[in-house]
Parts: structure tokens; sequence; C-alpha cells
């Protein structure tokens, strides 16, 4: 199943989406509606909430007051969390209980006011804001909740930023407007990325890829995309995986590139690869068709130094490669220093547009990437190895190493990010052949 993380401040608008996602066929978790739900008279959570705040916030027929609860809470983030450590675990426990029984190829969205603070956003597929400028939202409380602009504010201020809200945003819907155009939105969401989203899913299916090599202006929002996609993957991997890293031309900030973000997952063979490749399919990352490794290289005969095994991605929104490679292998430390060399040397960089514009010309009529991708071979070659080998042998560049005991912690929790440490790595062994984006 896909799962959705719904959320957004108050008064932004996020009830109305969730609403019309039910419409169109999703199953909806309110998180609202469960904690209501959770301090219904003669509940455990109910007693809870009395055991800790006192029977004054119960109204005369023994139901809560939730206003003069959110009197005593709101503004106060002590109290705050006492009340969240009561209702949230009830909230968690009976939202699990409805995602076990929606059907394999259901859109699950799960309505979380507080997704965000509660760091629930790895566990989701995706995670939609809605978002609507601070004013907007003091209007409609005023307006529709008879709040005064400072108990709107204290609201405000016992949630998350905006700016954190949008930071943990794959999908942002812009709600100033009217609901018709807000619905028209969600309309557009669902149609194009959420329902061939949860097919492609449940069929294990990469989301097709058309066309030849498109270069797009860098965008600085790749680094970000790359970040939440990592913590997606050390969650969904708990086991076998040393690290992931961002690689390729979008990890290099200002580089032109197709829009395809590139990651490298570090293993400790190809072995590990195959156990785990189970569960990135259910992840949303299954094995493209039909590629085992990597050729073998007239330098390196032996095509096991540039084995990996290749992933794509379900999701139609927000193409990815997934690069697995075993820690230390030739093409691992490949995509690492030449990411690197490119982060650090401009005129590297330069010349490299140059090539891929140059490539992407020829290419341009073509319905696939692949004659792209072989046609920049000679350049890697020719061109970055020898300069690439220079720039290490200055710098004293040397890829990251995983001890024994980094990787006996991997064995019992979630595999770290990004480089790693570099001692005992030995030199860099650079070679073409692992050209991504």
């Amino acid at each position: 199943m896909l799962k959705i993380g719904l959320t957004g401040g108050i008064a932004s608008g996020k009830s109305m989406v969730g609403a019309r996602l039910r419409e169109l066929g999703a199953v909806l978790v309110d998180a609202d509606a469960l904690a209501r739900e959770v301090v219904e008279p003669g509940t455990p959570g109910l007693a809870g909430v009395v055991e800790a705040f006192g029977a004054a916030i119960l109204t005369p027929e023994g139901r809560l007051d939730r206003a003069r609860l959110g009197a005593q809470v709101f503004g106060d983030p002590q109290r705050l969390a006492v009340l969240n450590g009561i209702i949230h675990p009830l909230v968690r426990e009976r939202a699990a209980a409805i995602v076990a029984a929606a059907s394999a190829g259901a859109v699950v969205v799960q309505d979380i006011p507080l997704l965000v603070e509660t760091g629930q956003g790895n566990n989701f597929h995706l995670v939609v804001v809605v978002d609507a400028p601070d004013d907007v939202r003091v209007q409609r409380m005023a307006e529709h909740r008879n709040m005064s602009v400072e108990e709107a504010h204290a609201r405000m201020g016992a949630q998350a930023s905006r700016e954190d809200r949008l930071a943990a945003a794959d999908v942002m819907l812009e709600n100033s407007g009217t609901p018709e155009q807000l619905r028209g939105a969600v309309d557009a969401l669902w149609e194009q990325r959420l329902a061939p989203f949860a097919l492609n899913l449940k069929e294990q299916r990469i989301a097709p890829r058309k066309g030849g090599p498109v270069l797009a202006p860098a965008d600085p929002a790749w680094a970000a995309q790359a970040g939440r996609l990592i913590a997606r993957l050390q969650t969904a991997l708990p086991r076998d995986l040393l690290a992931v890293d961002h690689i390729g031309s979008t990890a290099v900030p200002g580089l032109d590139a197709k829009d395809v973000i590139d990651l490298q997952l570090s293993v400790r063979d190809l072995d590990a690869a195959d156990r785990i490749a189970p569960l990135l399919a259910d992840a949303g990352f299954p094995r493209w068709p039909g590629i085992i490794a990597d050729n073998p290289k007239p330098t390196h005969p032996d095509p096991t130094d540039w084995g990996k095994r290749l992933h794509g991605n379900t999701d139609p929104g927000r193409p990815v490669n997934l690069h697995l490679r075993a820690a230390g292998s030739p093409g691992w430390r490949y995509a690492l220093c030449f990411r690197d060399w490119l982060r650090a040397d401009a005129g590297a960089r330069t010349d490299y547009v140059a090539e891929k514009k140059r490539v992407a010309g020829l290419h341009e009529t073509d319905k696939s990437t692949a004659g792209y991708a072989a046609d920049k071979e000679g350049w890697f070659t020719d061109y970055a190895a020898p300069r690439m080998e220079a720039w290490v042998q200055r710098t004293g560049w040397q890829p990251p190493s995983y001890s024994d005991d980094e990787r006996a912690a991997d064995d019992g929790g979630a595999a770290g990010s990004g480089i790693g440490t570099a001692s005992g790595a030995g030199g860099a062994t650079v070679g073409p052949g692992t050209a991504q984006s």
C-alpha cells in the first residue's frame, strides 16, 4: 500500500484535503478524529488526562472540555508534552490497526497535525503539507473558530514552524485561494501522482521514464529531496546497510543535470544487496528489470570489481536511481570520488556540463537515455579519470571506511548516512564507467 503522511498548520486547510482524498478513494486515518475517540467517557485515555490535569477539565456530563484543557496546555510546552504523551501512543495504536486492515493497493492517508513535531515523516512514502500564509490562517481562526488574534498565535506557536513543515514536504499544496482551487490541486495530485504511484508500488514496477536526455538547470532543492529519501531508506533497511550517499550530478551544487536523484547504498557485498532487494521493493524501490551488474571494464577485467545492483523507484513524481555497491569496491570509490572532485573543481564542473550538453544534443530525439549514457563513457575515460587521479594525489582524498565496530552496530540498528570516516580506507581508485545523471 502507498502510505501518505498529510500535515499542515492549524487552519491551513488540511482537513479539507483529507476529506477530498477520501472522496477520491483513499483510506483516511484522521489523527484528530482518533484523538477525540481515545478520550471518550470511560476510556483509559480520558482517565489518564484527568489524572494528569484534574477533574476540572471535564464537563458536567463527564466529557472532556477541550477549550478548558486547551487553555491549560497551549503556550506551556511542558504541559503540552504531558498531554501528548498520553494521547499520541493511543492514537498511533488505533491508526496502526486501520492501516493494517487496508488492502495491498490502497492509498492510505494519515492526517497527522504534529507529523513534523513527532518526527514521523520517514515512515511514509510521501509527505504532503498543506500550507497557507500565517495571516490567512489567523484570519480563518478568527472567523471560523472565534479565536482572538492572541489565541490564534498561541495555537500556531505550539506547532512546528512553517519553515520546518515545508522542509519536510515532498508535496506542498498551497491554500491561500478558494476551496475550489484547493480541490482542483488535490484532484491533480491524485490523478498524476498518487494513483499511479500506488499501482506501481503494488505491482513493484518502476515508474515509466520516457524521452531522451533533458538537462535541467541546477536545483538547490535536489539536496533536500535526497536527504528525505536517504532518511526513508535508513528507516526501511535496519540491517545490511552501511551508508547511503547522494551521488551523481544532482549531488554537486550548481551543476546542470537530468532531474534524477542518484543515491549509492553501501553494503558489505552484493549478497547483502540481494537480501535487501525485497525490502527495497516494498519501500518503493524495485530492481531495474534485467540489470544485475555493471559490464566488465577493460582496465578491470574482473566484472565483480565493478559489480552493482541497480534499483529505480515507483514514484512518478520523483525519478530516483539506487546504486547498490560493496563498500570498498572500485565502482563505489569512483562514485564518491567523482562527486567530491566535481564539488571541489570549478573547471571540471564547467567541462562536464559542456560535455553533457554536447552529448545531449546528439541524442535529443532519442526515446531513452541509453545512447546519451554510452556516449559519455569516453569523456570519463580520457578526460575525467586522469584529472581526478591527479586531484586525489594532490589533496589526499580518501573514501570512507567502515570499521568492524561500525559494521557490528549496523546489525542492531539503522545505518548511518553520509560519507562516514576516512581512516584506513587506502588510496582512492578511479576509473571509467560509473556515470550517473
